[in-house]
């Protein structure tokens, strides 16, 4: 505030009352908001002929007042704002009351610079209050001669400061309600649920972002449609069904969860589920439905995925407790009571085991039993058959990838040395491992380390190894085709399985097993085996072991007569007619085979087979059958023994 020329209107006492009431009444009948306090300040000095006139607005948290419009001498003052502490303005905040000070202000309040630097000589000042008394503000004037107290002025005063009180709750009701506007918007804005309001009709009126998103339309294009084409047939009746339900319900409770959700459709036609809850509401008397709608495709499949991994680790936690009733852990023979005491000596450590065997033998429910009884039974085995994966993909099933490692890879993907964190990993025929990857391996044997395809960053794991396999791995190292030092760090502890030739009678017990289980299974009574049963199973090699037996068994019990097992057409005919130079000589009892022994073993024992089948690998009557295994399994030990048809 500056000094300016002294006002030249007629003095306070000369006023007329209706006159000014008059002019001030014209001059703000017309105006509202911040266009009526310029207006009623500017008309008020007028009409009174003071130099200065000001509303403020209140802030009682910081003690001070802030212009809403500030006429002094014919000129605006703009951004004022002042403490109240040590001025005239503070006794009208704190008495809530009309003061005035007729003459000699600055005797009054000396260090009040404003009034100082404007020459004030009188103030007059009186509270906006609302309707329960509280503060908003305040409006004064002030001038260079003295204002008498007149009672004529008090009132027009009074009179527009309720008027003035009056326009400043309006504003500030009018901000709440804006502010109100403004966070539900942004309430409905930022929610993940989509928010569509429809009118009487079921057509959309309103929509929040999420709704866009959700149904991958925009929502200026579903304004105005009618939603059940959103929804599928069912539930748009259901939908109306619910609207109808909720009409008939007491105000305050037309709201419902909608059972099981709605199917909804986005405009090209796919289709989601959704979890959805309707309410109604009535505005100027037209009634209104909200839905809010959440897509639950995603939990859905995650739902899905869970409960079938639930099924899968009971399954597995049911085969696990079955395994010394399978077929692999059944017997009385002293090779295989050895292999039974090696699992219980080394499952509960945490040392590397190489489960040596040839095709058959049960080298992965071994695996399974190790696992079963070890510290970390909780977690889930991790099977990975090293042969059965192509070598271009073989890394990125071990280790996981990045997304963009590689053509085709879209998305990042977890390897199974992540999944076996904290449990065990069985890598089957893991000397078909290609070397590159060897190297890698060792790594993680070492050092619980690798990196993703793809990724720069290292990643640790706490994983127990379990390996197994029918090739002769030393041998394979000597040759360079198997990292020495990985065979090494595999071989911690080699457990061998025993062949079912040198088994004894076990292949007796396990046949009499197999047989009771798939006559269970098919719903068939099998008499027992006899006496020429038990010379002909012990009389044939079992090239595939017990999963050459199972097979026989079934064989067996599906073309049974009258209960009595057919072995004339389960046991391979190849036993009974191999030539001289075929047929595989018995292992002497007591007499454990070198690796390279077992090797030519399957090698004569996969020649016979082939032989036998006319060197016809698949099909009914093909080696493979005769052999007890996999097609595919013997293609790969026929390249592995180096066996080709003769020309």
């Amino acid at each position: 505030m500056t000094s300016q020329p002294v006002n030249s209107s007629k003095p306070l006492q000369d006023l007329e009352t209706d006159e000014a009431l008059r002019a001030i009444l014209q001059g703000t009948a017309t105006e509202t908001g911040h266009n009526f306090f310029a207006a009623l300040v500017q008309n008020l000095a007028k009409a009174l002929g003071t130099h200065g006139a000001w509303v403020t607005e209140y802030f009682p948290e910081t003690r001070r007042l802030r212009a809403l419009a500030f006429w002094m001498d014919g000129q605006w003052v703009k951004d004022y704002e002042v403490d109240i502490a040590s001025t005239p303005c503070e006794r009208v905040i704190d008495t809530a009351k009309l003061v005035h000070f007729p003459d000699r202000i600055l005797d009054l309040y000396p260090h009040d610079e404003d009034l100082k630097s404007s020459g004030a000589v009188s103030y007059m000042g009186v509270p906006l209050q609302d309707t329960d008394g509280h503060i908003l503000g305040h409006m004064a004037v002030i001038d260079r001669r003295p204002i008498p107290e007149e009672p004529r002025i008090h009132a027009i005063f009074q009179i527009f400061a309720a008027r003035a009180s009056a326009e400043l709750q309006r504003l500030r009701a009018e901000a709440e309600v804006r502010a109100r506007e403004e966070k539900v918007g942004r309430l409905l804005n930022s929610a993940m649920d989509a928010i569509i309001e429809l009118d009487d009709r079921l057509h959309v009126t309103r929509a929040n972002p999420a709704t866009e998103k959700i149904f991958r339309c925009r929502t200026e294009n579903m304004a105005g449609q009618d939603f059940r084409r959103f929804v599928s047939r069912e539930d748009a009746v259901r939908l109306q069904t619910l609207i109808a339900e909720l009409d008939g319900r007491p105000e305050g409770q037309q709201s419902r969860w909608i059972p099981g959700g709605l199917t909804a459709r986005r405009p090209e036609g796919e289709s989601f589920p959704a979890e959805a809850t309707v309410s109604r509401f009535e505005l100027h008397r037209q009634k209104f439905t909200t839905l809010i709608l959440r897509n639950v495709h995603d939990r859905v499949e995650a739902e899905q995925k869970i409960q079938s991994l639930t099924t899968e680790t009971e399954l597995l936690r049911e085969e696990l407790q079955a395994l010394h009733h399978d077929g692999a852990m059944i017997g009385e023979s002293q090779p295989l009571r050895q292999v039974l005491r090696d699992i219980a000596q080394v499952a509960g450590t945490d040392a590397t085991v190489l489960i040596l065997g040839e095709t058959g033998t049960g080298k992965e429910l071994v695996a399974r039993a190790i696992h079963a009884a070890s510290t970390r039974q909780a977690h889930q085995l991790i099977i990975v058959n090293c042969a059965a994966i192509p070598a271009t993909l073989i890394e990125s099933e071990l280790f996981g990838h990045e997304a963009g490692a590689f053509t085709g890879a879209t998305k990042k993907r977890e390897g199974r040395f992540a999944m076996a964190d904290k449990s065990t990993i069985f890598l089957d025929e893991i000397g078909e491992l290609p070397l590159d990857l060897q190297a890698k391996l060792l790594r993680v044997l070492q050092e619980g380390e690798f990196d993703p395809v793809g990724s720069s960053s290292t990643r640790k794991v706490n994983v127990r190894v379990l390996a197994a396999t029918n090739r002769d791995l030393e041998k394979s190292a000597r040759e360079g085709k198997f990292r020495q030092d990985l065979f090494y760090r595999l071989n911690v502890f080699p457990l061998r399985l025993p062949p079912l030739r040198e088994r004894d009678d076990d292949v007796v017990r396990l046949a009499a097993a197999f047989v009771h289980r798939f006559a269970v299974k098919m719903g068939r009574t099998i008499a027992p085996l006899t006496a020429d049963h038990a010379r002909r199973l012990k009389g044939y090699n079992w090239p595939g072991n017990v999963r050459e037996l199972q097979n026989v068994m079934e064989r067996a019990v599906i073309t049974a007569t009258d209960g009595r097992l057919n072995l004339d057409r389960a046991l391979p005919e190849a036993t009974a007619t191999p030539s001289s130079s075929d047929r595989i000589s018995e292992p002497r009892p007591g007499i454990i085979r070198t690796a390279k022994e077992l090797e030519e073993l399957e090698r004569a024992n996969i020649v016979c087979a082939l032989n036998a089948a006319k060197w016809k690998v698949s099909g009914e009557k093909g080696a493979a059958a005769l052999l007890g295994m996999n097609a595919s399994t013997l293609s790969s030990r026929m390249k592995v023994l180096k066996i080709q048809k003769p020309h």
